[in-house]
């Protein structure tokens, strides 16, 4: 290994590592005796110029990638690079509101924590090796073990980060199971090496291979919060701060997503590679695309994941009194709707690189929705000490910028034009269609979209207690100019990528050109 190329890769990392000491140092050093406004504040300043960093030596670096002699342990085509620029930047917005958070005495080792998760993020999300994959998934697990029981003060938080690490635990098991199974088969921990080898396997390696499959869905599934592997969610979004809760649920899928697409990207070069061998084989290879030994057992499994997540997703969202709770069984069913870009990754080259697009679209403004919206969220918890559906009657009067940024984000989730939602949604399902002929694509969007409009039926009993009802108190809400600030350009943004969705959706598919 190269270790001058080592370093340049984890630039990136290294700034967000700097910049945790330096949260930790300056809180220490100048700061203990210091109110606690002012420490929030300049641990936040001091993250989020640790993520600006990071993004800007990414930036430069460019397209980077990391090799052991022949394989290849790190990535830097267009996937990483986009999924990394998102990380960061969803990052620091969500440390941006941590400026009005008081759930804890301890701001600069939250940001630390939350910094160390980032770093597991970037590794995650540009892992192309079985050893450097877990390792980036464990240091973004433990880091949100620990943000879920940052509010020390919360029985609810402490509950939460208990479920969620023992769940974990048990995910991180089963991935390590699935990932020793590929390696007994295959004798790699390198993703290229082990679809080559798998495509080249005898059929009576198939029980093998379906029980790696099997037991990594379900480390995975975990991360995403997928049906059955989703009963952490609900309790964690309920009972982490909202900032930490907000950050769960973007950039953690966020990186596991770019993961799985890294998997498809491998997929797709190795069938490539093996058809320039084997060129007699061309037809035989193309149709394995859909019907060959290793895609058929994966879009069994993710066609089935996909479709229990949409629908108990948003069936169990219809009957929650918490928003919290709404917006984690709302995470699950949008999980549901990612996976069917997964699923259409498992075609040709051309229909993967244009599922590979949709569905970090999707992602990345989901991340940025439902970080507004978890941001609101925040504000009503600290002005009313509840986040349950009549905390928020009246909001509309009490003030009108959270419940505008409300109005926007909840829209843009149920999938409601113009917003980026709608074109999100839209080019996603139209990658899914467009990719696999046949009864059972066409079936799944189409109940996607039925899916879809179930949720609306959820988002607007919320949004009805915004604008309709009246308020009992009408006393306005509190919140601190940086948090109203980060919550309109997050709103402001959502609307512009939805009204002008050209430049954002050319950005993503010009840095797909190392596909």
């Amino acid at each position: 290994m190269n270790y001058a190329d080592l370093l340049r890769v984890s630039l990136p990392e290294t700034a967000l590592e700097i910049a945790a000491l330096l949260v930790i140092v300056i809180d220490l050093v100048f700061l203990r005796r210091s109110n606690d406004a002012r420490r929030v504040a300049s641990a936040a300043i001091v993250g989020v110029l640790g993520c600006l960093s990071a993004l800007a030596l990414l930036l430069i670096n460019g397209p980077m990638e990391l090799r052991a002699g022949t394989d290849l342990l790190l990535s830097g085509g267009g996937i990483t690079f986009v999924a990394q620029s998102a990380i960061l930047a969803l990052t620091a917005l969500t440390l941006l509101l941590f400026v009005c958070g008081r759930f804890t005495p301890h701001p600069a080792e939250y940001v630390a924590v939350v910094l160390m998760a980032a770093i597991g993020a970037l590794v995650l999300a540009a892992g192309e090796d079985l050893l450097i994959i877990f390792v980036g998934l464990e240091l973004l697990s433990l880091a949100l073990y620990v943000l879920t029981g940052f509010a020390k003060r919360s029985g609810r938080s402490a509950e939460a980060a208990l479920k969620y690490y023992l769940f974990g635990g048990m995910a991180a098991a089963f991935l390590l199971f699935g990932f020793s199974y590929l390696y007994g088969l295959t004798g790699s921990t390198n993703l290229g090496q082990i679809y080559q080898i798998l495509s080249q396997s005898p059929a009576g390696q198939m029980p093998l291979y379906v029980a790696a499959l099997v037991a990594i869905a379900a480390g995975l599934g975990f991360k995403i919060a997928i049906v059955p592997f989703h009963l952490w969610a609900p309790d964690t979004y309920e009972g982490a701060p909202a900032q930490g809760a907000a950050f769960i649920a973007s950039v953690s899928k966020v990186a596991t997503f770019a993961l799985l697409l890294n998997v498809i990207a491998v997929r797709v070069a190795g069938m490539q590679i093996h058809l320039q061998l084997n060129s007699h084989l061309r037809l035989a290879h193309e149709t394995m695309a859909g019907e060959g030994f290793i895609t058929l057992p994966a879009f069994v499994l993710i066609a089935a994941l996909a479709t229990v997540s949409m629908v108990v997703g948003n069936l169990a969202a219809l009957v929650q009194t918490s928003v919290r709770r709404l917006l984690a069984y709302s995470a699950i069913a949008h999980a549901g709707y990612m996976l069917l870009g997964i699923l259409a990754g498992l075609g040709s080259e051309t229909a993967s690189r244009r599922a590979a697009e949709g569905l970090l679209t999707y992602v990345i403004t989901y991340g940025l929705t439902t970080i507004a919206a978890f941001g609101v969220v925040a504000v009503i918890e600290r002005n009313t000490g509840s986040d349950q559906l009549d905390a928020f009657i009246g909001l509309h009067r009490r003030s009108p910028i959270l419940a505008a940024v409300l109005l926007v984000s909840f829209l843009s989730l149920a999938g409601i034009p113009p917003l980026v939602g709608f074109w999100a949604k839209f080019d996603l399902f139209a990658a899914v269609l467009g990719a696999q002929a046949g009864v059972v694509p066409f079936a799944l969007v189409a109940l996607a979209v039925a899916m879809s409009a179930v949720s609306l039926y959820y988002y607007l009993q919320v949004l009805k207690r915004v604008y309709v009802m009246e308020p009992v108190d009408d006393t306005p809400l509190k919140s601190h100019p940086v948090t109203r600030t980060v919550l309109l350009l997050a709103a402001i943004l959502i609307v512009l990528l939805g009204a002008v969705p050209g430049p954002f959706f050319n950005w993503i598919a010009a840095s797909f050109g190392g596909f």
